[in-house]
């Protein structure tokens, strides 16, 4: 099966939800107490679980327009999205290695994604 450049794009939009969900929760734990109140009350854990939800859909239709080998490996963007929203949101400080890290990932990704247009040998 071919993969379709709308199943890739689904996907990517997937990493997108799926790293807003991650943001969502950490706002959410970040006012969580261990009481029952406060965790049925907690919007933004149930918003995150909303979106998650959203994204699990996005990719079941991405992987019916694609090969789960080439799809599931973009998946690991969300380490690039999860990154920058972190600095956005949180603050927080993103070091060379972890960047050095993303890159990696982003190099795997792209390769895996080449290399699917190659055709098996018979």
């Amino acid at each position: 099966m071919q993969t379709k450049p709308a199943a890739i794009l689904l996907i990517i939009i997937t990493t997108l939800f799926t790293s807003i969900a991650q943001v969502l929760w950490k706002f959410g734990a970040n006012k969580l107490q261990f009481t029952f109140l406060s965790i049925i009350t907690n919007y933004q854990i149930w918003l995150g679980f909303l979106v998650y939800a959203v994204a699990a859909l996005l990719l079941v239709l991405a992987l019916k327009q694609g090969e789960l080998s080439v799809l599931y490996p973009v998946i690991a963007t969300s380490y690039l999205w999860v990154s920058l929203l972190s600095i956005y949101y949180f603050h927080e400080t993103i070091t060379t290695l972890k960047w050095a890290g993303i890159l990696l990932i982003l190099i795997g990704v792209t390769t895996i994604g080449f290399g699917s247009t190659e055709e098996a040998p018979a």
